[in-house]
């Protein structure tokens, strides 16, 4: 089944022409609606009772129709932020430029849901110009042109079950290839980061690069530089989240994409010793996806300050010859802190905008490779290491480093909700000598089962 409209293929008016939707009954794909979780079908029920037309979109069209399980479930509608917010009294109204509004249900569940778009934020002609009020909300078909990538430019619909496609997304799907939108030079050069996340993509599913696609990455790799350091270090977190940091790694050398990012890098990748470097990282990389893996359905918590520490580890031990520093006492141990805090802030604090806490913690996390690898006697550690504030989180890392030089596996119940979301190694000195914390951290007295309520108010 197929319709006909006149979109924006993402280009100028001259580009603007007909094309075909495909629109793919259930009986032709592999989404149920038992797959999709209830949250978000309650969701797409409503707008379709209330009148409206919804949409399960993007990453979680093309997780379902690849087995996998989505993280989210985002929905996209013709109906305006503020008809959203009456429809949905549990929600609240988010963004500045694009209003997303967030649908709150039990258990912290949240349900993304969006207006309709017909142009991306990042594809205005000039750069100083902001977008008009009445050019955010547009159609299916503008919608679907403005996103990065084919596979992601997909809508599921409740009502017959179908999914529809603007852009060649299925195909893409089934012969797994990643493709731009449009044209992928204009695209790339109008948000660099689109090349990002072209290459997760890939990494994620195992799929090859369309060959258009690749060469504007190729070509275009330096644009990286012109992002804010804030977006591009939110991208990288999430491929070193995404359980595919090694392939990621291995197409991001392979585009030059890597040594744009980290210039530092070059040294170890290139030359006599470019291979060896090479697989030092390939094999950090790759203890970050098995922990990612081995975890199954339990959450890894891995913090920012660890993950970064991870990246950055081949180069670190190559830089200050760590772990093998012969000693670690006193003047030494300050001397080797205060250089790898430089280093750190020269070339990897500014350029991502990393905190001053996240830097510290970094550097606490390399220098005591050291002190671990000169007290480690067949696993067992001296009581008076035990009673740092640093040995939790250091000895998580050490044994992330052992793992990757080829030594046992790194226990990945450590790394299991181990931490609080991001609380640096550093921060731990504030806990009492006993090893308890002194606060009243972990505890949420907003909260309360009692009728009267923790403020003696009556729940209603």
């Amino acid at each position: 089944m197929t319709m006909t409209a006149a979109v924006d293929s993402g280009g100028s008016e001259s580009d603007r022409g007909e094309v075909t939707a495909r629109v793919i009954p259930e009986s032709e794909h592999p989404i149920r609606e038992q797959d999709i979780d209830l949250e978000a079908l309650k969701v797409l029920y409503r707008l379709r009772d209330a009148g409206f037309s919804g949409y399960l979109v993007g990453g979680g069209v093309r997780d379902l129709y690849l087995g996998k399980r989505p993280k989210d479930f985002d929905i996209s509608t013709n109906a305006r932020p503020g008809q959203l917010r009456k429809l949905f009294r549990n929600s609240r109204t988010i963004g500045r430029r694009f209003r997303l509004v967030q649908v709150f249900f039990r258990g912290n569940k949240i349900i993304e849901v969006s207006t309709l778009r017909s142009q991306s934020e990042y594809d205005i002609n000039e750069p100083d110009k902001l977008l008009p009020s009445n050019n955010t909300f547009g159609t299916l078909e503008e919608d679907a042109f403005r996103r990065d990538l084919t596979i992601n430019s997909l809508f599921y619909e409740i009502e017959n079950r179908s999914i529809i496609d603007y852009v060649h997304g299925v195909e893409d799907l089934d012969r797994g290839v990643i493709r731009i939108v449009g044209e992928p030079e204009r695209r790339i050069t109008r948000d660099p980061v689109r090349m990002m996340r072209a290459v997760r993509h890939a990494a994620r599913n195992s799929f090859t690069i369309e060959k258009k696609t690749w060469q504007a990455i190729v070509d275009n790799r330096d644009k990286l530089t012109l992002c804010p350091p804030s977006r591009i270090r939110d991208e990288l977190l999430k491929d070193l989240r995404s359980g595919a940091s090694r392939p990621w790694a291995e197409i991001c050398i392979r585009s030059g994409i890597w040594c744009t990012l980290f210039p530092f890098y070059r040294p170890l990748l290139s030359g006599r010793n470019a291979g060896k470097g090479r697989e030092e990282l390939l094999a950090v990389l790759g203890v970050l996806d098995r922990l990612y893996a081995a975890a199954g359905e339990r959450r890894v918590n891995i913090p920012e300050y660890m993950l970064f520490a991870a990246l950055l580890l081949p180069w670190a031990c190559r830089t200050f010859d760590l772990p093998r520093v012969p000693t670690l006492k006193g003047a030494a141990y300050n001397q080797l802190m205060r250089g790898i805090r430089a280093e750190l802030d020269q070339v990897f604090g500014e350029q991502f905008n990393v905190k001053r806490m996240t830097k510290e913690a970094i550097a606490t996390l390399f220098v005591h490779l050291v002190t671990f690898r000169q007290h480690q006697h067949n696993g067992n550690w001296p009581g008076w290491l035990k009673k740092k504030s640093y040995f939790s989180d250091c000895f998580r890392f050490y044994g992330l480093h052992q793992e990757a030089l080829g030594g046992p596996e790194a226990d990945v119940d450590l790394f299991v909700e181990a931490v609080p979301p991001e609380q640096p190694a550093v921060a731990a000195g504030r806990r009492s000598g006993n090893g308890r914390s002194r606060g009243r951290r972990g505890v949420s007295p907003a909260f309360s089962s009692r009728k009267e309520g923790v403020f003696g108010l009556r729940k209603g």
